[in-house]
C-alpha cells in the first residue's frame, strides 16, 4: 500500500499515525502485506522503488543484485540478562538490539502492523522480527520493544507519539515510553540519534516530551500534538488492543503550564490502571448477543430462584424451622 503524502486533512492524520514520517526520505513507502518470504511482486515493486529514490538509481540495484560476493549480514543476538543485571542495563540491552536490526531505508516496511489487532497478534509478528533479522521502521520498533520488555514487570510500558511541521509539510514518529522506579525514559528507532533511545532518568513525563520537543527544534521542526497511550499488558497472550492515544495534546493550543498539567493527568491516568484486572473476553454485551461458548445450543439457562436469593447479611438461623419429631429424616 502506497501511503499518501499530499494533504493534511484529519483522515490523512489518523491514517498515518504511527508512521516516523509521512514520507520516508522524501518520497511515498510500500508497506509489505504479504508476509514474508516477499512475493515476487512485492519484491521486484521494492527494487524499483529503490532505482527510483537513490541518488545512484538503476546503477545501485543492478550492481546489488548482480553481485555473487556479498559480505554476509550478522544476525544480532536477542539479549539476555544476569539475574543481577538492572533495569536501566536490559533497557540498554534492548535498544543496542533494536539498533543494531538497523533503520529500514529501503522504502518498503517489511512487517506490516496494524493497530487494531490484539496484543497477541502484534507479539506473534514481533517473534517474527526477531527470526527475520531485518531492518525497521519506528513502529516496528515499538511493537519489537514491547516483547523485549515482557518480562520486566518492574517496567510499564506505553505508546507516545508525535507530530511535528517542518517546510510545509507534516512528518509522523513513535516511541516506547517507559516507566520504572519513578522515572521515565524511552525505547525506538529513528533515523535522528536523539529521536529514540531516552535512558531511564527523566523525573516526570513532561521532562522527557521537553526532551523530544528540543530535539525537534534542533532539526528545525515544530511539534504540534503528542498522543499518548495507556499502559500495555504484560501478558503476551492478551486479546486486548493496545490504546494508542488515550491523551491528544494539540501542542499549539495549549501553554507551558496547561501541557503540563496534562501530562500529570495522563500520568495519574497510567497509575490507576495498575493492578486493575484485564476486561473479560469476549464483552459482557457480546456473551449476551452470542451466548456462552461453553453450552450448547440447545443449553437450558439456569435461572436463580428467589428462595436463592438470600441477602448475604441474612442470618442462616432464620431459615431453620421447628424440628418435626414425627417426619424425622436421615438427610445425606
Amino acid at each position: 500500500m502506497l501511503r499518501a503524502t499530499a494533504g493534511s486533512t484529519e483522515e490523512r492524520d489518523e491514517e498515518d499515525e504511527g508512521e516516523e514520517e509521512l514520507r520516508d526520505g522524501g518520497v511515498p513507502f510500500y508497506v509489505n502485506r504479504g508476509g514474508l518470504p516477499m512475493d515476487e511482486e512485492t519484491w521486484e515493486r521494492m527494487w524499483r522503488h529503490v532505482a527510483r529514490i537513490h541518488p545512484s538509481g538503476e546503477a545501485l540495484t543492478k550492481e546489488i543484485r548482480g553481485a555473487m560476493d556479498l559480505p554476509k549480514i550478522p544476525v544480532p543476538s536477542v539479549p539476555t540478562y544476569q539475574p543481577t543485571t538492572t533495569i536501566p542495563q536490559r533497557l540498554e540491552a534492548i535498544q543496542k538490539y533494536i539498533r543494531e536490526l538497523q533503520y529500514n531505508h529501503t522504502g518498503t516496511q517489511f512487517f506490516e502492523i496494524k493497530k487494531s489487532r490484539p496484543l497477541t497478534a502484534l507479539m506473534d509478528i514481533a517473534k517474527e522480527m526477531t527470526r527475520e533479522a531485518l531492518p525497521i521502521k519506528c513502529l516496528e520498533a515499538v511493537i519489537l520493544a514491547i516483547h523485549l520488555t515482557n518480562n520486566m514487570p518492574g517496567v510499564e510500558r506505553f505508546p507516545l507519539s508525535f507530530k511535528s511541521h517542518f517546510s510545509g509539510n507534516h512528518f509522523y514518529h513513535i516511541v516506547l515510553g517507559v516507566h520504572s522506579g519513578g522515572r521515565f525514559g524511552a525505547l525506538g528507532i529513528s533515523r535522528r540519534e536523539d529521536l529514540m533511545f531516552k535512558p531511564l532518568e527523566f523525573r516526570t513525563l513532561m521532562d522527557l516530551v521537553q526532551e523530544f520537543e528540543g530535539a525537534y527544534r534542533g532539526y528545525w521542526h515544530s511539534l504540534r500534538k503528542i498522543k499518548i497511550g495507556q499502559y500495555v499488558s504484560h501478558d503476551p497472550h492478551s486479546v486486548e488492543q493496545i490504546e494508542w492515544k488515550h491523551s491528544v495534546l494539540d501542542v499549539d493550543k495549549l501553554s507551558k503550564e496547561e501541557l503540563r498539567k496534562e501530562l500529570e493527568r495522563h500520568t495519574r491516568d497510567m497509575r490507576l490502571k495498575i493492578g486493575k484486572p484485564a476486561p473479560p473476553s469476549p464483552t459482557k454485551d457480546r456473551r449476551n448477543s452470542m451466548g456462552s461458548p461453553l453450552k450448547g445450543p440447545g443449553s437450558p439457562i439456569r435461572r436463580i430462584s428467589r428462595a436463592e436469593r438470600r441477602p448475604s447479611g441474612e442470618k442462616k438461623v432464620l431459615e431453620q424451622k421447628s424440628p418435626d419429631i414425627n417426619g424425622y429424616q436421615i438427610r445425606v
